[in-house]
């Protein structure tokens, strides 16, 4: 079976979504968790947070993203 995939293009747009989703739902996890505790309600609490952040996290990844690979190459010596 051979699977669809996207347009080498989009490379960096399926990266920005991948870090912000995983990186938003691990700052939920553990926010929510210092904040308030595991409750019963820790892991509703955990999404409802998680909707909020995952679209902030995508598009300030997307901003910061070229400035990080600046940094990088001025930073890291490549032979």
């Amino acid at each position: 079976m051979k699977t669809k995939k996207l347009p080498v293009k989009l490379t960096s747009y399926v990266f920005a979504f991948y870090m912000a989703g995983i990186m938003a739902m691990l700052m939920c996890l553990i926010i929510t968790g210092v904040n308030q505790g595991l409750s019963s309600h820790y892991i509703s609490d955990v999404l409802h947070a998680y909707k909020i952040a995952m679209p902030a996290a995508f598009i300030c990844v997307l901003i910061v993203r070229p400035i990080v690979a600046i940094l990088v190459k001025k930073t890291v010596h490549v032979t």
